[in-house]
């Protein structure tokens, strides 16, 4: 296309010198002719010799620039060119990254998501000085945050253990009852939600990744016990923006799973307030309760009611990726509950959690503590 356009350029200024030249030459002759012709007495007094002199010298100049002068007027016109770009680069290099900075959706209308992907990275490595790093910190970053189909905000769990009224033959005395409600906001992407108990380990694995399931928990099997039973493993209730949702299970061996659907709640685009409340059995003498966030959480709060369970202290672990720190208090020595409330304002991505960490009284007992 260049080389077309350069060639009708050449064309146009060759014709144009060519009928300037022409019309020089015309002028010329006519002067010469008013003496000697009648008609044209009336030209006697014009400059025609003199104009016509003047068209004729731009015409061969014209044609003369074309072949002889052009090359070097073009170098010259890109030499300006390149010397005003480097002048004012700093300036639009201002300009563009200020527009990157203030402007992202500017970023997102010319870049892909690589593309996105490599800015990002590098970014981080300028900041950290470790390329190696920052690339390997944006794609775990990555695969925790920008996969997660949702985003928890204001998440409010409240844990409550006591004893197990279970059967002799069921391991009564190993166990704890805990009963958790979970209460969050979150802008709904997928219409139902599921709640599974399993007994196999790599399927609990692979329940971890997967988006639709809202909660997961592994129940190794204990004599009679698996994570088939209601026993160990039951939801509740379930609501959506207070308003409660049927719930429906299906058991198959070594696991059941819960299935809710949202309603229109899913649908809207809007922000809902999802809370649940469900029933598990936890190991006595395993002395751990973990809670983790399976969507990346913005405002995290748990408290955890032991006061019926017979246990003389817990121990709080935190494993919130962030330099901010979680408030955790505890109630006082003479209150008749026995509580602890963990609080973090920051981000808790997915995975990471709270574990509860108790001694109970019998253990001491037996020590004479």
């Amino acid at each position: 296309m260049n080389h077309l356009l350069d060639q009708l350029y050449k064309t146009k200024l060759r014709l144009a010198g060519l009928v300037t030249a022409l019309l020089g030459v015309s002028l010329i002759a006519v002067s010469h002719l008013v003496d000697a012709v009648p008609v044209l007495s009336w030209l006697v007094g014009w400059p025609t010799g003199e104009i016509g002199s003047a068209l004729l010298s731009a015409g061969v100049i014209a044609v003369i620039f074309e072949y002889y002068a052009r090359k070097e007027t073009a170098a010259r016109t890109n030499e300006q060119l390149r010397h005003a770009i480097r002048q004012e680069a700093p300036a639009i290099r201002d300009v563009v990254l200020d527009s990157f900075a203030f402007e992202p959706e500017t970023i997102r209308s010319i870049a892909s998501d690589e593309t996105l992907d490599k800015i990002a990275a590098n970014a981080i490595g300028l900041r950290l000085g470790d390329a190696e790093l920052a690339r390997d910190a944006y794609a775990d970053l990555r695969e925790q945050v920008i996969r997660s189909p949702e985003r928890w905000r204001n998440v409010d769990v409240s844990v409550s253990l006591s004893p197990w009224d279970g059967g002799p033959t069921e391991g009564k005395d190993s166990m704890f009852v805990a009963t958790i409600r979970w209460e969050y906001e979150v802008t709904p992407t997928a219409p139902t939600l599921r709640f599974v108990s399993t007994s196999d380990q790599v399927e609990y694995r692979e329940l971890l990744r997967d988006p639709t399931v809202a909660g997961q928990w592994m129940f190794e099997k204990v004599g009679t016990l698996d994570a088939s039973s209601q026993d160990t493993f039951e939801l509740v209730q379930f609501a959506v923006d207070g308003k409660e949702r049927p719930v429906r299970r299906t058991v198959r061996r070594g696991a059941q799973v819960y299935t809710v659907a949202l309603g229109k709640a899913a649908t809207t685009g809007n922000e809902v307030t999802i809370s649940y409340t469900y029933r598990i059995l936890v190991q006595r003498h395993g002395h751990l309760l973990y809670l983790d966030m399976p969507r990346p959480t913005k405002g995290l709060s748990i408290q955890l009611n032991y006061g019926q369970a017979g246990i003389r202290h817990v121990n709080v672990l935190d494993y919130f990726a962030s330099p901010g720190a979680s408030r955790v208090e505890r109630s006082p020595a003479t209150a008749p509950a026995r509580t602890i409330d963990v609080g973090f304002d920051g981000w808790v991505f997915p995975r990471a959690g709270a574990a509860f960490v108790w001694v109970l009284e019998n253990e001491l007992r037996a020590r004479g503590s």
